[in-house]
């Protein structure tokens, strides 16, 4: 990619790198990265690095968590039924999990289940409530929704049913001249850390840790001992990293502690799913949790009933197991398909229509599977570089999803357009939504004449962390480096640059020649080992007659047949 698409910038945060570095034994570059990340103090240092367990917050600041338990406690010793509720995504169907296995330990008698996305759409519903009161169900414990669902509970608390919501979504609210006004659930308990009366210190978390935070507090309630609930640690640290939160404060310690007990799990589905994508376990990382199992997990919500992710999780032998996990992957690889086709349609409407001209593009495939829209209104993201709806029609409208960019936060412009939208809601960077047929034309006017985007926020910036000349690069180094890991949004891969850079040999290679293997020499005359992943004719394109280029890298340990090696992976150039 060429400077033209993308502007590089040194972050410049001043500090005693030298004094950090002394004080815990690292690197000046490590004390600068950490420095960049707005984590100077000793105190945040010392946990960024070493954080253990102990360090995580009691689910006891979290508003109506002891309610909630008291209410639960109740329901378990009478034997009233009580019906979870989750979600068809990673985040809903490891929540589900949690509070299943959970309330089962404790003599609860439970049951789960999981919106059809096609038929129930996103989140509890009024066919799921009638259906829980029709079989018996005494309770609602909804997971990863249930705070925007107000009609429902509504509903639910209409037939008599007690409800209890854990949430971590946005609270809905209107405005009423520029003032927001938080619209009030029907819910007997409500576990959200979004809660403007909530005093839980960090709101970051998924679905799935606070469904496990609730286990913990029902666990200690029921004195029983640590370890087992930390047994859900692994599904709390799943769930975070497949959606999408930022990797600080807890969510880093939960993620980093959760893949090393993955590494051992005792889940009979977990095993067999990192099987079939032929990941050992001792490797196992956030990249795979993130773009390998989690999709499979995800694929099933998307196109056929996530009911069969949560028979992966419960399975207790590995003869259940590993059939199912064949499944997911299977489906996971249609679904891949699927998508690379709904791409394909969306670049051509967009050139076809003239969408690529407004600042927030509303793309209506009539024909998508609705499952993948959110899929698609991604890649489109990265196309453009710009905040993206993708709209398909639905058995009662239309449906969409929107994937945004880090200067809009589409949540509250799409509050700004709540008229058209039977239902709604998300986050600053994902939405999704429901509207009628008609109202397609209209949204897309609206959201663009809300929009407040300039040019300057469509250029992708590039925050370059350190200018590191490519021979202060040591095997020891990259070790330290990896300290800084699990890499994923809020705590990324470490961005390094160097210019003055000659290419002196390269190779396509890879089975469908889409990796170029490279020669680089530095200004001082050593030679390095390199490897670039992206378009690779673009890049020869690019070097074709340049003496120098100046590149953006990241260091890794390369092994191969028993010899270790630093390889540079070159992610960006010009």
């Amino acid at each position: 990619m060429s400077i033209q698409k993308e502007k590089w910038m040194v972050i410049n945060k001043k500090a005693d790198f030298k004094g950090m570095g002394s004080r815990h034994k690292i690197d000046q570059v490590l004390a600068r990265i950490l420095n960049n990340r707005e984590i100077s103090e000793d105190k945040d240092i010392e946990i960024y690095l070493h954080g253990t367990l102990e360090q995580l917050h009691s689910p006891h600041l979290m508003k109506d968590m002891d309610s909630t338990i008291s209410i639960l406690q109740k329901k378990i010793r009478e034997g009233k039924p009580i019906r979870i509720i989750g979600d068809y995504d990673i985040d809903g169907i490891q929540s589900a999990y949690i509070l299943l296995k959970g309330i089962k330990r404790v003599g609860g008698v439970v049951s789960a289940a999981i919106p059809d996305r096609i038929k129930d759409g996103y989140g509890i519903n009024e066919n799921l409530i009638l259906a829980a009161k029709e079989e018996g169900m005494d309770t609602i414990l909804t997971c990863d929704n249930g705070i925007s669902a107000l009609e429902a509970i509504s509903y639910a608390k209409s037939l008599g049913m007690t409800v209890l919501v854990t949430d971590h979504h946005d609270i809905p609210y209107t405005e009423d001249g520029g003032e927001r006004i938080y619209l009030k659930s029907q819910a007997d308990a409500i576990i959200n850390p979004k809660q403007q009366e909530c005093g839980y210190p960090f709101s970051g978390i998924c679905g799935a840790v606070v469904a496990w935070k609730v286990i913990q507090a029902l666990y200690e309630a029921e004195h029983l001992p640590e370890k087992e609930y930390l047994e859900f640690l692994e599904n709390a640290a799943f769930a975070t990293v497949g959606d999408v939160m930022d990797l600080v404060d807890e969510n880093r310690i939960i993620v980093k502690y959760g893949i090393e007990q993955m590494r051992h799990t005792k889940n009979p589905g977990l095993s067999a799913l990192m099987q079939q994508k032929n990941i050992l376990p001792e490797r196992l990382n956030a990249y795979h949790l993130g773009f390998v199992l989690g999709p499979c997990i995800n694929a099933s919500g998307r196109l056929d009933t996530a009911v069969s992710s949560l028979k992966l999780m419960l399975a207790e032998l590995p003869e259940e197991a590993v059939p199912l996990a064949a499944a997911l992957s299977g489906l996971n690889e249609e679904r891949k398909a699927m998508t690379e086709e709904g791409v394909g349609e969306a670049k051509k409407k967009i050139l076809e229509n003239g969408w690529d001209k407004d600042k927030v593009m509303v793309v209506f495939l009539p024909n998508l599977h609705e499952s993948l829209a959110g899929i698609v209104a991604g890649r489109i993201r990265e196309i453009y570089e710009k905040p993206v709806f993708v709209l398909t029609l639905s058995e009662d409208g239309v449906k969409g999803s929107g994937r945004s960019i880090e200067a809009y936060s589409m949540y509250e412009e799409l509050c700004k357009c709540r008229k058209y939208f039977t239902r709604f809601g998300g986050h600053p960077m994902a939405a999704g939504l429901s509207m009628a047929r008609e109202d397609v034309e209209n949204f897309r006017r609206d959201i663009n004449g809300f929009c407040t985007l300039n040019e300057e926020d469509f250029i992708p910036k590039i925050h370059i962390d350190v200018p590191m000349p490519l021979y202060y690069v040591t095997k020891e180094l990259v070790e330290e480096i990896e300290m800084l890991e699990p890499f994923g949004k809020g705590n990324p891969r470490p961005v390094f640059a160097d210019k003055g850079i000659k290419v002196r040999e390269k190779k396509v290679v890879g089975k469908n020649r889409n990796v170029l293997k490279l020669i680089l020499q530095d200004k001082y005359g050593y030679t390095y080992q390199a490897v670039y992943f992206g378009d690779v004719e673009e890049m020869l394109a690019f070097l074709e007659g340049r003496e120098e280029i100046s590149i953006i890298y990241y260091p890794k340990i390369d092994s191969y047949m028993g010899r270790e090696e630093v390889q540079f992976v070159v992610s960006n150039y010009c």
